[in-house]
């Protein structure tokens, strides 16, 4: 039986050796030793650093890409990607990095991070997508979700809140993960 795959969104922008990127690159880490296959967009930023992070502790590593991006930016999948899934559009890979994975993990980022966070919360309130864990860790993410659930609570649905876990640490992030059903 393969390893159960956690998706990791995140920003491009990080550098190796940035606290992003290293907080990335130790959760890749953290996943793999706790027996996950790692899934990112498969470029640069927290995407190379979650994957570089699994591949250096012995972990599987999926990059899922995408032509239109590597037309658009000239990019290729980074180096710890050992199986590339690609698709023809940002749509397709969006979809499948949220679908096919068994849990997800949202990092810093920018817009992309965002529509990442919003469908893979969409998908699982509407049950069009199995229930999942779904963590965000980090500040930015604790004070975006904060307020927005502070001002829409007249257009949440009761539940809808608890489809996403607010973490402060790699370790709280990867424990969530490791003890839900």
């Amino acid at each position: 039986m393969a390893p159960p795959i956690v998706s990791v969104f995140g920003g491009s922008a990080p550098k190796p050796d940035s606290p992003a990127y290293n907080e990335a690159w130790a959760l890749g880490g953290a996943l793999a030793r706790a027996g996950y296959t790692v899934a990112t967009g498969g470029y640069s930023g927290v995407m190379e650093a979650a994957s570089r992070g699994a591949h250096e502790a012995g972990g599987h590593v999926i990059g899922v890409t995408c032509g239109l991006i590597e037309d658009w930016k000239g990019l290729r999948a980074n180096r710890w990607v050992k199986e590339e899934v690609r698709f023809a559009t940002l749509r397709e890979r969006l979809g499948h990095l949220v679908e096919f994975c068994d849990a997800a993990v949202a990092l810093p980022g920018g817009v992309g991070t965002l529509s990442e966070i919003a469908l893979t919360w969409s998908l699982l309130q509407t049950g069009e997508i199995r229930r999942k864990p779904f963590v965000l860790l980090g500040s930015v993410w604790q004070a975006t979700v904060t307020a927005f659930l502070g001002e829409s609570q007249m257009y949440l649905h009761p539940g809808d809140a608890e489809l996403v876990y607010l973490a402060g640490s790699v370790e709280e992030a990867v424990e969530k993960i490791r003890n839900s059903p």
